[in-house]
Parts: structure tokens; sequence; C-alpha cells
């Protein structure tokens, strides 16, 4: 019985960790890449996405619910997602740069 109670912690401890909380959640921009592709985060959270490619890219969203500067060589953009929701985003110099926000409740 006491296996069964430690499959249960581990379960709902993994379950946890797949959802970023409040704080800050990290995509790396590589290769004309945004990666992790998708995140998903809880509303409050900080998303930093970081260029580490020789050309500039920019993170932006097709309704301007967000949108950078065109980010050079270790630049770093960062947006607060305060309301839960599926936020589709990516380059407006490489179109067929996308990734994808999803705001939940944890």
């Amino acid at each position: 019985m006491k296996n069964l109670g430690k499959g249960w912690l581990l379960a709902a401890w993994l379950a946890a960790s797949t959802m970023a909380s409040a704080g800050t959640q990290t995509v790396e921009i590589s290769k004309f890449a945004f990666t992790p592709k998708e995140v998903t985060v809880a509303p409050g959270t900080k998303v930093a996405w970081v260029n580490h490619d020789e050309i500039p890219h920019t993170v932006s969203t097709r309704d301007k619910a967000f949108t950078s500067k065109a980010l050079d060589t270790d630049d770093r953009y960062e947006h607060v997602f305060d309301k839960e929701g599926d936020y589709a985003y990516f380059c407006a110099v490489h179109p067929y740069m996308t990734g994808v926000v999803h705001v939940r409740k944890p």
C-alpha cells in the first residue's frame, strides 16, 4: 500500500511540473526555431525569449497582443501573461518560425 501512495505522489508531482508556475519560463531562439515550441504556464508567469542566432528575430502575435522589437544576438524579450488563453506567436522576419504559449490555471 505504501508503494501505491508513492506512485500517486509521483504522478501528482509530474503533472504539476509540466506547467510552469508564476515566475519565468524561457524560450530559446536558435537555428531559426523557438525551443520549446509550446509552453504551458500559469497566469502571472513571465515568458522570456532569448535570441541565440546571429541574425535578428521577432516575437509577434497576429492580433498584436505582444510584439518585440528585432532581437539581435543574445537580446531578450519578456512578456507577462495574466489572462488564460492560447497565444500563438511567430517571427515577423521569418514567419515559418512559430510557437504557442498556453496560459492555464494550475
